[in-house]
This record gives structure tokens, sequence and C-alpha cells, in this order.
């Protein structure tokens, strides 16, 4: 089986290591290392280590010292800890629909959207491409808004050369599948000094020193164990990158033409850092998407469907009251939900793998 993802942290052993002799397991320098490499890759000038990429969205959110009643704007097309950070953060949630062209949130969308009480816009950066901030931070800004990116799958993507998380407060994913991990926690960015401190200060427990409380705040610490797993990454993020992009090209030269599947394209100005390869399986496709699927797997290439429904889609959110959304509001999304498959694109494939998986594709859409 050629899987969906591979982990390896091979290099990190050293750094853990030292950690571990130097008997400063929790929160420490390793971690201060580690936002310090990480705020160079984002641009920014302060990045805060907390224990998700959850937590760094529920933190962002708290900070901003949204009232009841405020709305945050988001893409239904996530993954659902996008909706799960918003109310846990106590806002409510409106969604605005995607572009199908690079499964991201649509600005015209977003502007029809913005009601008297929208706060927050919140762009969620999918796949490893980055929404179209170009159009959306004049939004943000004619409307007031304050903005925090689900930067989740997006660690160092660029758009026209600036990288995703400098924008607003930008919040990143380490968890295992992650283009970089530490197995479970999270970053986030930015460059407003008081922001940051904030942050610092709510994730330990409100706390800016022992016992000195100035806020409720939260245990949304990351250890030094993890950030010691996460420090070797970093140093080598552009050749990890290098690979999935290397590796999306050749799927791409490969599966050109076929009827039925969708390519994932490249928007201008835009650098791609290939979290997922997501292909979709349209109407003119010999079979359902869901057919497709299950044939690569028993042909031995992983894949995975992420996502198979639109975020609040579920039971538990239908009668949420903080949750304003309809499918009939998000279309593409709710259409492009039942045809994208994402394909294997990590550093380890070998050159026989992406050769394999491109044979198997052709061969079970009989090209």
């Amino acid at each position: 089986m050629i899987p969906i993802t591979v982990v390896d942290v091979a290099d990190a052993e050293p750094y853990v290591l030292e950690v571990l002799r130097s008997g400063v397991i929790a929160q420490g320098p390793m971690v201060k290392r580690f936002e310090d490499a990480f705020a160079k890759v984002a641009g920014v000038e302060h990045a805060v280590a907390v224990n998700s990429g959850t937590t760094a969205l529920v933190a962002s959110i708290e900070v901003l010292d949204l009232q009841p009643g405020d709305e945050v704007i988001t893409s239904p097309f996530t993954f659902v800890a996008t909706l799960n950070a918003i109310l846990e953060a106590g806002a409510s949630v409106r969604f605005a629909d995607i572009r199908a062209e690079d499964f991201n949130i649509d600005p015209d969308a977003v502007s029809a959207a913005v009601g008297p009480r929208t706060k927050v816009l919140m762009p969620v950066h999918l796949y490893g491409q980055m929404a179209d901030m170009t159009k959306l931070m004049p939004l943000a800004t004619q409307h007031g808004l304050a903005v925090v990116e689900d930067s989740a799958q997006a660690v160092g993507a660029t758009l026209d050369g600036k990288p995703a998380g400098s924008y607003g407060l930008g919040c990143f994913s380490l968890y295992a599948t992650k283009n970089i991990t530490t197995a479970e926690g999270g970053v986030i960015t930015t460059n407003d000094a008081a922001l940051a401190d904030r942050l610092r200060v709510l994730r330990n427990q409100g706390m800016r020193a022992r016992y000195q409380y100035e806020m409720a705040g939260h245990n949304y610490r990351l250890t030094d164990l993890h950030a010691a797993v996460g420090i070797p990454q970093l140093e080598k993020l552009p050749q990890i990158t290098e690979a999935r992009q290397r590796n999306a090209e050749a799927l791409s030269k490969g599966l050109a033409g076929l009827p039925g599947l969708e390519l994932p394209a490249v928007l201008p100005g835009r650098t791609h850092v290939w979290h997922q390869y997501t292909v979709r399986i349209t109407e003119d496709a010999p079979m359902s998407r869901d057919e497709f699927s299950a044939k690569l797997l028993e042909k031995g290439v992983g894949n995975g469907v992420y996502y198979p429904k639109v975020a609040f889609d579920y039971d538990c959110y239908r009668d949420n009251p903080k949750i304003t959304a309809s499918l009939a509001d998000v279309p593409v999304a709710a259409k492009v939900a039942q045809e994208v498959l994402s394909l294997p694109v990590h550093p380890k494939l070998t050159e026989s793998d992406v050769d394999t998986i491109v044979e198997t594709i052709r061969e079970v859409l009989g090209a």
C-alpha cells in the first residue's frame, strides 16, 4: 500500500535527548527556540506556540474580545476544528461559499455575508494554497473586521511573496500529518506585540508570572519535548516543500487529460505547499468518487476524502443557535464535498511510487 501520508521525525532524536537530559520537559527554552524559528518562516515578529491548531484558533478569537452575538465569517469547506474553535470561543458563525478553482473562501460570498454583528473574517488556506487575501484584506478593512487566518495546512505558503499567517493572526496546526509536526501542537503568528503578549498570558492559565493572574486563561502550553520534534523539520522545510511540489508536478503531468478527473491548480501569484493533492471526480467520470476511492485502495494506492460534507452538515450542529448556515447558501462547497479525493503527495514517495499512482489511476479510469 502506498500510504496517503507518512510521518518521519527521525531527525528529532538529538533534540529530544537534549530536552530529556536537561530535565526541562514542559514549556521552556526549546519552545522559545521553536517559536523564533517559526516566526522567521511566517515572516512575522511573534510566534506563540500552543498545544494544538484548534487552541490556536480559540485563543486568537478570545483575545479579540468579542461580545455575545458577534459573528465570525469562515469557509464551510474545512476540517470541523475551524467551526468548533469559533463555538468554543463563544462566537457565532456565518459561512461564505468557496470557489471551486482553489477550494478557498470566495471574496464575493464574504462581501455578501457581512452583517452588523460580523467582527472577524477567518479564511482557511486549504490543502496548502492560500485564500485570495488580495481581495479579502480590503474587505476586512472596509468593514472593520479582524482577520484570523486558519493556516493549519499552509505552513510556508505565500501569496505575492507574503507568507501565510502574516496578514492577521495566523493559526497553524502541528498535528502528526501536517507538513511540519510536533505530534500535537499549534502556533499563532502576529506582528502585533500587544496581542502576542496577551496570547502568552492566556495560554499559561492567565498568569504573567507565577500566581500573578491577569485574565481567566487556559493551559494551552506546548512542551519542550514537542518543540524538539518540530525544530529539525522547520530547518528542512524548504526541502520538504520542494519534494511535495515535485511530486505534485509529476502527478499533474501524468494525470492530465483524463475525462472526469479535474486536477488541482496553482493560481497566479501563489505558492502551493501541497499538504494535500486533491482532485475532483466529476460527473464525466465512469464511476462515483467513492467507487473510485475503493478501487484505488484495492490496488494499493492510499487516498482520503477531505472532506465528505461541509462542516456544519451534521446532526450535532443543526439546531445550534450560533450557526447561520444552510446547504442552499453554499452550493459550491456542497458539490465539491461530493467530488474531492486526495492522493499521496508526501516527501517519502519515490519516483516509482508516483508512477504507480499515475498508472493505477489511468487503469481504473480506463485510460
